[in-house]
């Protein structure tokens, strides 16, 4: 890839009314940034990015006739969910791992990198976003991520969160639709929550704007294969619509 793309969008003239965006979608290292000090494992590793959510995002939005918005290079490089003045935005440590290429940036490099990666990525997801509501598509935001089965040493039972930021209309309606018909163990604000800093992109994207919003985390092993990410995306896309007609006719249109 050209290590100057930061963002690709699938299907931007899609006319259904969600937008899909997976900001963890790659574990690529592009050149101009290198590996980070990290090795092959590790950056074939969940810290490097979330596996399966691209593929489970892409099934979703051919589903529901919607652009997909994501990331070619790895959340290590700059994590698009956390704003600039956020120490996660380049982190030096995930989990049990340090990141010795994020370790002591100085003010430039960091600028360097928000103005690469954050700043063109934001803006081409707001473009498609202000796009809709000038055609009067009246969007729906949708994030997509994958968590571990396990997480410093603990097994998590559940398998799909749904999670807001300040607007929780999507969320609840989605989590009882969820919990009736996705056939699997559905938490609200887990494994993260907003006090956890994850749902900047919702925050940034959906809130000035009164959209409708949700973020979506599937345990990673749920969709792991081509096929897994397929029948689960048949499964919810179905259930997402039907959570969006759940809100009422104002807030699910403005």
């Amino acid at each position: 890839m050209n290590s100057h793309q930061a963002v690709i969008v699938d299907q931007e003239t899609a006319q259904g009314r969600f937008v899909f965006v997976c900001e963890h979608a790659s574990n690529v290292f592009p050149e101009a940034w290198g590996d980070l000090g990290l090795g092959a494992d590790q950056r074939q590793a969940h810290i490097a990015w979330d596996p399966g959510a691209l593929g489970l995002a892409w099934n979703l939005a051919k589903a529901l006739d919607a652009p997909l918005v994501h990331a070619p290079w790895s959340r290590l490089i700059y994590d698009l969910n956390r704003p600039p003045q956020s120490s996660g935005a380049m982190a030096e440590r995930s989990e049990t791992h340090e990141i010795s290429g994020n370790k002591n940036l100085s003010a430039a490099q960091r600028l360097a990198r928000t103005k690469a990666l954050y700043l063109p990525f934001h803006d081409r997801l707001r473009g498609v976003i202000a796009l809709r509501l000038a055609l009067g598509l009246q969007p729906i935001l949708v994030t997509v991520h994958s968590f571990t089965p396990i997480y410093h040493g603990q097994k998590r039972a559940m398998e799909f969160g749904v999670i807001h930021d300040q607007d929780p209309r999507l969320a609840q309606a989605l989590l009882a639709r969820a919990k009736d018909h996705l056939g699997l163990i559905t938490k609200l604000n887990e494994p993260y929550s907003a006090t956890d800093e994850v749902t900047h992109t919702l925050a940034l994207q959906a809130t000035p704007y009164a959209i409708a919003n949700v973020m979506l985390e599937v345990r990673n092993d749920l969709i792991a294969t081509k096929a897994q990410q397929a029948d689960l995306s048949a499964r919810l896309a179905p259930i997402l619509q039907d959570a969006v007609y759940d809100l009422t006719p104002s807030q699910g249109s403005h």
